[in-house]
Order: structure tokens, then sequence, then C-alpha cells
């Protein structure tokens, strides 16, 4: 279907973002997800602890997708930040997506007590962002369209300006969740990619994001209409 691809290209408004503080939900305006992070590997630190069976399972490559997923470089990632089931308490329901924005955890909220944790990347100074919301829907190796005012700040993604082919290369990576609030569309998105070093780094222009593999676990799991919590 990729050749419909321009057929569904997101439709973006550079004067949501007011409308959003309006709405209640505490957003920077003209948000989006980054075409790139700050950082490179050369920049992070290795981790010593040694990588388990399990872990090497959990970030796989993944041959079998549309488009193949590398396996992580778990050398890039804190083992803190491994996907986990873990004791969690809250008043809020199963299903619930929650996110940390100080500890740049995700938890999907599950059933007893527990939940499943994501570490994720968050956004940068001047682009974080919390509130209540709701995912409002989940595409499968999404298309990327940059709004009109990151495309102000980094004029080379003007190519993009009427969206990004799915792909390995694409900025919203093997899946997406989109975030609105009532019938709006916030332009914050959980998504994902495969930076393993920006997860537990402020890198994005405001959107949550995962390892590929962990986002296309969370996007099995998560229903359309979940609530979403994020706290700073």
């Amino acid at each position: 279907m990729r050749h419909l691809w321009k057929a569904v290209v997101e439709r973006t408004s550079e004067s949501l973002s007011r409308r959003l503080f309006l709405a209640g939900l505490i957003a920077v305006p003209a948000a989006g997800c980054a075409m790139r992070a700050p950082l490179s590997p050369e920049a992070s630190s290795p981790v010593p602890t040694p990588v388990t069976q399990r872990a090497l399972a959990m970030y796989r490559a993944m041959p079998e997708e549309e488009f193949p997923v590398p396996a992580v470089d778990l050398g890039q990632l804190d083992p803190s930040y491994y996907r986990a089931v873990v004791d969690y308490a809250t008043s809020e329901p199963e299903g619930t997506v929650i996110v940390e924005i100080s500890a740049c955890y995700l938890y999907h909220v599950g059933e007893n007590g527990t939940a499943t944790r994501y570490g994720v990347g968050i956004g940068r100074a001047g682009f974080s962002w919390s509130g209540r919301a709701h995912i409002a829907y989940k595409r499968e190796w999404p298309i990327w369209t940059p709004p009109a005012a990151m495309i102000e700040r980094e004029p080379e993604l003007e190519k993009w300006r009427h969206g990004q082919p799915p792909g390995i290369d694409n900025a919203l990576g093997a899946r997406a969740l989109y975030i609105h609030q009532g019938n709006t569309d916030t332009l914050y998105r959980i998504h994902g990619t495969g930076q393993a070093w920006t997860i537990g780094k402020a890198v994005s222009s405001g959107c949550v994001r995962l390892l590929n593999q962990d986002v296309i676990h969370l996007h099995e799991r998560v229903r359309p209409g979940a609530a979403i919590v994020v706290r700073a």
C-alpha cells in the first residue's frame, strides 16, 4: 500500500498549539517529532553490564517486518531502560499509558498492580509538555509530516513537507500512536526510533520515542481511545 502514502499524509496547523493551551494541555507551540537526535553513538558511554539472553531476545533483529528492523546495539542502551513488567501502583485504569518525563519511562498499566515499563527519549528543553489526552489511533510504518514551523527551523526538511514515506529511516520509526485531546490533534506522537543512545535523554521536539522493538510491542497492546497521562 506504500504507493498510496500521498493520499493519507497528515494535515497539520501551526495555530493548533495555541488552542491546546485553552483546552488544558500544557505544550509548546509548533511541536513535532525530531528528524534526528543531536547526539551520536560516539557521544554515549558504553554500558559495562553483561547483556542477558532475555535482552538479546527482546531487542533482536526483526526481518519479518515490512521494513526489516535491525537488532539494537545494547552497548548503547542502559539496562535500566530495558522493557520489563514491574509493580506499579496507580489509580489510573488498566490500559492507560503514563509517561514519567523526569525518569524517561513510559508505563502501560496492566492488571493486579503491574505495568509494562519502557525506556523512552523525551522532549528537549523548550519542547517538553505534560497533561492528559488519549491515543486517537495508531499506525504501522507511518508517514511523517513535519510541521511548517519545524521546516522553518530546519529548511532541509522542506523535501518532506508533504510527507516522508514509511521506512526504517522515517522519523516515526516502525510504529506511531497519535495523541489527541478531544477531537484535536496535539501533533505529539509516541513513536519508534533506531537510535538506542537517545533512550533516557531529552532529545526530541516533544514526541515520546521508544526503540522500534519496544514501540512494536506497545502498539500491539494499546487500544485506540486509551488515556495517556504525561507527568513532568
